[in-house]
């Protein structure tokens, strides 16, 4: 095939698209370079970003370089328009929200002024890139199988000829204006549909989806479009199945460029999970806020004990073990690429609160919890009253000894409060001497043991120096007054410490070592964390200041990795929840305080 100007897609160069149910990344040159198939947490069929060796599906100009890229507005529809002197020409990519939960990808080149030749090349990296490839010429497209133990198959069709080269399915085509031609990928068993119109009806059906779910929202604020953006986006992250929420759709994207930094966030964290469902109920999402819960209480009440684990598989099993894909090259050489996530097996005591911060308001804007989930409930608040004493490896998963972390002992405290105002609002059975006892006594410990006198600031373990930015919670779940003389104290000394202009570090790395190699980007959600509490401490104009700076760095469609690196760029998994839970939280709050304060003026 014709070879294409050289272009390496950065991070920030995707859009997402997704079903629900799974989700792919789209370069800004017509390259699907990621996607896992049939699920979040299924093998990847693409994964190109990392290696040649994990396979594309490419849908381009022949000789263009890359696109620019927009979503059509209040959708999930992703349009990549490539523009020349003598041409102008379209991809359009979806994924339809099927009735049977079989993910198809929906891919349509189309000509806008001049004539465009078009290339399409779909290779696929079946079982992240180690199994071969065998393919099948039929009727009905072409099916393309692994050769390896996972068995995933799946059909290419077209209204344009198909053509074998080697592994891979290749078309050449020639566009005039108005002129189109669509591929499917789908899986074998689903009924092929050769309407002449089915790919535009498809097409409306999905607008029709997206418009009528973002309709839903609450929201009115002055960042409407900023807010609704990453709402869709962590409906995009959200199993439409089970009604879990997974941290982010990619693996292997680093936080260090060249570095080791390099996880895999396609499992449900339940401290993710746990703030995204916040973000739903405050945009009147309560849909999808009950049905976390619900899947939610179906993992607490397998525990007998009340100890829940870190992460899990959408199906509600443990996630896997961390495995190393040496085969695939790294984004950036950032190597090894990793399948799996070993924090599943640490202690991560801040999850409690995350969660039961969620239930209590869901609570409250939602269903009412049922008898037996509040039976879960208690149990686990129990195994948190007992525990709270205990190092861990915290919200940012050392790899290194646990700790005695502030943040863990804030949610601790957040557990067991919410817990308690929970069974007083609705008179449900507690011990709740015994709750309340650990509750103050966790109050006392923070400002006893992480408060440092000579720093003037709480710091991120107990009788220690270093700064984390994870203390930003405080104010946020209200431990402690925003305008109290020890917090504004800690929020200067962070400010010195951890920011960059707007942007803020996760913690002192060089005071308090995680257990890893090599220095990462400011953390995103961090960021704006920081701009909530800026404003919560009196600065109104200073907190819309730092969110508008902040929001500039997201990329052209308005999405967030994890991490943003020195030269602005995007690090890290992407898109990344997390990112876009805590967006919407400080445009919530902001909004709403600004709106207070003109009423008074």
């Amino acid at each position: 095939m014709t070879e294409k100007a050289h272009f390496n897609p950065d991070i920030e160069d995707h859009g997402l698209i997704g079903d629900c149910g799974t989700a792919a990344l789209v370069a800004r040159d017509g390259c699907v370079d990621f996607m896992c198939w049939p699920k979040f947490d299924s093998p990847s069929l693409f994964a190109s970003v990392l290696g040649e060796a994990g396979g594309s599906f490419e849908l381009r100009p022949e000789h263009d370089g890359p696109g620019r890229q927009i979503y059509l507005t209040e959708t999930a529809i992703l349009f990549t328009r490539f523009l020349s002197p003598h041409a102008v020409a379209e991809v359009s990519d979806f994924m339809p929200m099927s009735d049977d939960d079989t993910p198809r990808l929906i891919r349509r080149a189309k000509g806008i002024r001049g004539e465009t030749r078009f290339v399409m090349s779909c290779r696929p990296g079946f079982d992240y890139g180690r199994a071969g490839t065998v393919i099948e010429e039929t009727e009905d497209g072409v099916i393309l199988s692994s050769d390896g133990a996972d068995g995933t198959r799946v059909r290419l069709r077209s209204n344009v000829p198909l053509s074998v080269e080697g592994d891979r399915v290749v078309a050449r085509f020639t566009l005039e204006p108005d002129q189109t031609a669509w591929f499917s990928l789908e899986s074998p068993d689903v009924e092929v549909d050769n309407r002449d119109h089915w790919v535009s009806e498809q097409f409306k059906a999905t607008a029709d989806f997206w418009r009528g779910w973002t309709k839903r929202s609450t929201y009115r604020g002055r960042w409407r479009d900023l807010v609704q953006r990453s709402a869709i986006t962590l409906k995009l992250l959200t199993c439409r199945r089970t009604g879990a929420m997974i941290a982010a759709p990619t693996f292997g994207l680093p936080e260090t460029p060249g570095g080791e930094r390099n996880w895999d966030y396609r499992y449900v964290w339940l401290r993710d999970a746990a703030f995204s469902c916040y973000a739903f109920l405050r945009l009147g999402y309560t849909e999808e806020a009950d049905s976390f819960l619900r899947w939610l209480g179906d993992r607490a009440l397998d525990s007998d004990e009340g100890r829940l684990n870190v992460m899990f598989r959408l199906s509600g099993e443990d996630a896997p073990k961390e495995v190393t894909l040496d085969h695939l090259s790294g984004y950036d050489d950032s190597v090894p690429v990793r399948i799996g996530n070993d924090a599943r097996g640490q202690r991560q005591l801040d999850v409690y609160g995350g969660l039961m911060d969620a239930i209590y308001l869901a609570d409250k804007h939602g269903d009412t919890l049922s008898r037996d989930a509040w039976v879960g409930v208690r149990r686990t608040v129990d195994w948190v009253s007992d525990n709270w004493n205990e190092p861990d490896e915290g919200i940012w998963e050392i790899r290194g000894e646990p700790r005695h972390h502030l943040h863990s002992r804030l949610m601790c405290w957040v557990a067991i409060d919410r817990a308690l105002r929970l069974a007083r609002k609705r008179s449900l059975p507690a011990p709740e001497g015994r709750w309340q006892a650990a509750r103050d006594a966790i109050h006392e410990d923070i400002h006893e043991n992480f408060w440092n006198e000579e720093m003037g600031a709480f710091t991120q373990s107990r009788h220690g120096d270093a700064m984390d930015a994870a203390c930003l919670m405080m104010p946020l779940v209200r431990f402690i007054g925003p305008t109290d003389p020890r917090w504004l104290s800690t929020l200067t000394k962070l400010s010195e410490r951890l920011t960059s202009d707007v942007l803020v570090y996760r913690y002192s790395a060089d005071r308090a070592p995680d257990g890893l190699d090599g220095i990462e980007g400011t953390f995103n959600m961090c960021s704006f964390w920081f701009v909530e509490a800026v404003g919560r401490s009196g600065d109104l104009e200073q907190a819309r200041f730092l969110f508008d700076k902040l929001t500039a760095f997201a990329n052209p469609l308005g999405l967030f990795a994890e991490e943003t690196g020195p030269s602005g760029e995007q690090l890290g998994n992407f898109p990344q929840a997390l990112t876009h839970m805590s967006l919407i939280s400080a445009a919530f709050w902001l909004n709403r305080a600004l709106d207070r304060q003109e009423s008074r003026d």
